[in-house]
């Protein structure tokens, strides 16, 4: 008999599967507003702000800062609160998890391609304001490749940070406390409309841990010039999905299981 692997690739892909199908129910309207947000935010700060205020940073035009750094905005936006909102959903109220754990299936397996497919799903939405941006001046770039490799990675971390916290929380509005206190905060101190370097030195040390900042400067290494330190901001957001897939798998486990 063929030997039944830890991670099961056939039983991950099914999973994956199914949310296949379910996201080409409405696929239309989340690609219209991964398009049409970032038009409105280039309107709004890279045209508008940048045209009377603000009009380079770090020589770089301020609409192309801006462009570059929206990739970390609608990664996070595409990833974490799906993740949140989605699993809640699908455990207490659809209990689609009770249905697919009744088929052998391990949590281990069903966290795995969850944030695969949000994963997947984040680095190409997280490529429409890289490609918008192009519109408004940007030159494309060879290693601008590599940015749905980085926006991949990143959206997993975050996808299991909103699938352990749906895990942890008991009511669904008690996910307004995760938006305010922790992925807001992370979307501002992410050099995403402003430089970090223009912030009291504390917040300017708090930001080198937050893994969006890494992802705006990898986003803009891979469009500007990369160095050698963002290899570092690889591993690290590398380390930190790996961490946050374990963290992920416990807490479900917990919830689900026993």
């Amino acid at each position: 008999m063929k030997p039944v692997r830890r991670l099961e690739p056939a039983v991950i892909l099914a999973v994956m599967g199914r949310e296949l199908a379910n996201f080409r129910t409405f696929w239309k309207s989340t690609a219209f507003t991964s398009t049409f947000e970032p038009v409105v935010y280039l309107f709004a700060f890279g045209l508008g702000l940048g045209s009377t205020l603000v009009t380079t940073v770090d020589g770089v035009d301020y609409v192309q800062f801006v462009g570059t750094g929206l990739v970390a905005t609608a990664v996070v936006f595409s990833s974490a609160l799906p993740a949140m909102f989605g699993t809640f959903v699908k455990e207490r109220f659809q209990r689609t998890y009770d249905a697919i754990l009744a088929a052998p299936v391990d949590v281990e397996e069903l966290v795995t391609a969850e944030m695969l497919w949000i994963g997947l799903r984040s680095a190409v939405f997280g490529c429409f304001p890289l490609i918008v941006t192009m519109f408004f001046g940007l030159e494309p770039e060879l290693t601008m490749l590599l940015v749905p490799v980085f926006a991949f990675v990143t959206a997993l971390a975050f996808a299991a940070f909103g699938m352990t916290m749906a895990a942890t929380v008991s009511k669904i509005d008690q996910f307004n406390y995760v938006t305010t206190l922790v992925i807001t905060p992370l979307f501002l101190v992410a050099g995403t409309f402003f430089p970090i370097d223009q912030l009291p030195e504390g917040f300017q040390v708090a930001a080198q841990f937050n893994p969006l900042y890494q992802l705006v400067e990898l986003v803009r290494g891979a469009s500007f010039g990369l160095e050698a330190v963002d290899a570092l901001r690889f591993a690290g957001l590398l380390v930190l999905a790996a961490v946050m897939w374990r963290v992920a798998i416990n807490r479900l486990e917990k919830r689900l299981i026993i």
